[in-house]
């Protein structure tokens, strides 16, 4: 019985997210305007190329861009506030004599509706969708490794969100949804990204068509943002999501890290770090084998992504 109603959370978290935003909207007195709403956002684009000509010491031309954007909508009055924010990344890569490829690729959507309850706590209620826009093939272009929704990770969490000032916050929640989403029925029949693969007949083969493109997951989960001028026209930005499975290896935490440092030369020029670190033992990574002859194995790894970039900055509000 216990595990049924488990189950059955992560099913309601997704209907009462839906339901949300429009039983907010009746609240809304007639007198709401835009006043109370907070719109803005940063564009940038980053530039990168190398170009050799009879160079002695070998190397290979290139150019490469990134694209930056993000985007807020925030309302708050009385005791309600609801923030919303949107943010993409797309970069390319060319080598000399090579095709375009993709280098940098995510979209994420964040909601998150408060109710204060105190001076510093908010009843609070987060819905967030991380996925890419584009497919990811392999080097030799013979298969597609990643795609818009392959996969998808969205978070349905309930809790209390814990703001001391405007520059942290810390959200918490013992009840939330975690679905893994595999669009494409052949990742999901090999287990790409967690999700349960192809079943398997008497003479060891995966029986196509049979894997499962949804994966859920119920547990706690924590989310820490952090934002702060650490020094003039020097601002640092870090969010931290933990999650654990209820129902599978507690102990076991999902990490999602990511930090960012924006460097403002002047209105239009900037320069940027990120560092995002990714663990989740249910995405398993190929792990090279010292000796010569041994197949790859597979396990779950730290993932770390970092990027540097010069480039064109915009900001509205």
């Amino acid at each position: 019985m216990i595990r049924f109603l488990l189950k059955l959370v992560p099913n309601t978290l997704i209907l009462f997210f839906f339901i949300l935003p429009f039983s907010f909207a009746q609240d809304l007195a007639p007198t709401d305007t835009l006043k109370d709403w907070n719109f803005g956002g940063t564009g940038t684009v980053n530039f990168s190329q190398v170009s050799l000509s009879n160079w002695a010491a070998g190397g290979q031309s290139s150019v490469s861009v990134l694209g930056i954007a993000n985007v807020f909508a925030n309302y708050s009055k009385g005791h309600n506030t609801w923030n919303n924010s949107l943010d993409i990344t797309y970069g390319t890569l060319k080598l000399e004599n090579q095709r375009f490829r993709k280098s940098d690729d995510k979209l994420e959507l964040n909601l998150k509706y408060g109710h204060q309850a105190s001076e510093k706590w908010f009843y609070t209620g987060q819905l967030n969708l991380r996925t890419q826009l584009s497919p990811t093939y392999t080097p030799e272009r013979d298969s597609i490794l990643s795609d818009f929704f392959v996969p998808a990770f969205v978070l349905a969490s309930l809790g209390m969100d814990y703001k001391p000032n405007d520059k942290l916050s810390i959200f918490i929640s013992p009840v939330t949804g975690k679905f893994t989403i595999v669009r494409s029925q052949r990742l999901a029949d090999l287990g790409a990204f967690g999700v349960e693969p192809a079943a398997i007949d008497v003479e060891g083969r995966r029986i196509p068509g049979t894997g499962e493109r949804l994966r859920k997951e119920f547990g706690g989960f924590v989310n820490i943002r952090y934002r702060e001028e650490i020094l003039q026209n020097v601002i640092f930005q870090s969010k931290l999501d933990l999650f654990s499975n209820y129902l599978r290896n507690p102990q076991n935490v999902d990490v999602n890290w990511e930090n960012l440092v924006n460097f403002k030369v002047n209105k239009l020029i900037s320069a940027s770090l990120f560092v995002h670190m990714i663990y989740d033992d249910d995405i398993n990574i190929n792990i090279p084998q010292e000796e010569a002859g041994l197949p790859d194995k597979k396990g779950p790894r730290l993932q770390v992504k970092q990027t540097l970039g010069i480039g064109l900055s915009y900001s509205f509000k």
